[in-house]
């Protein structure tokens, strides 16, 4: 069992093996991704997000998953190059995952499990479900899948205040 969320395994879009430590004291934003979704301009809000508030030590996390009506169907090196050429994500992606179901990525079942109340809603709806982390690595809270990630802007600045 994981005792922090800085001990999950998990493999960037480049196939590295690693793990979430290197994000340990950082507030993050850690979100299910797609390509071919009608929320994909996320994107744009997450990396203007990213370049905001990265000096402070804020990090999003992108994980690229297909379970959401088939919307990343594409490679990891598909994925990489959709996001820089359409979106200039230069934020941390990681390969392509499960989010729900008997297959989900070990990091997701302990984020869906761990989220305080009010925030918990057991389940990832769709792509782009966003959990914000404190700088301890402790679930803040889960944002639905269509709350724009400029509406995150006053939970990410009141963590980076603190």
């Amino acid at each position: 069992m994981n005792e922090t969320i800085y001990d999950f395994k998990v493999m960037t879009i480049n196939g590295e093996n690693t793990t979430l430590a290197d994000y340990k004291g950082q507030v993050l934003l850690i979100v299910n991704t797609a390509s071919a979704c009608g929320l994909t301009p996320h994107y744009k809000g997450l990396q203007s997000l990213y370049d905001t508030y990265k000096e402070r030590g804020f990090t999003v996390l992108g994980f690229p998953c297909n379970q959401f009506a088939g919307q990343e169907p594409g490679t990891e090196e598909e994925i990489k190059t959709f996001c820089e050429l359409n979106y200039q994500v230069t934020f941390p992606m990681f390969s392509k995952i499960d989010v729900k179901g008997e297959h989900a990525h070990p990091l997701y079942k302990y984020l869906v499990e761990n989220v305080p109340e009010p925030y918990r809603t057991g389940d990832i709806e769709w792509n782009f479900v966003k959990f914000l982390i404190d700088r301890e690595g402790r679930i803040v809270k889960q944002y639905s899948a269509r709350t724009e990630p400029e509406q995150l802007e006053p939970d990410i600045q009141q963590l980076l205040n603190k």
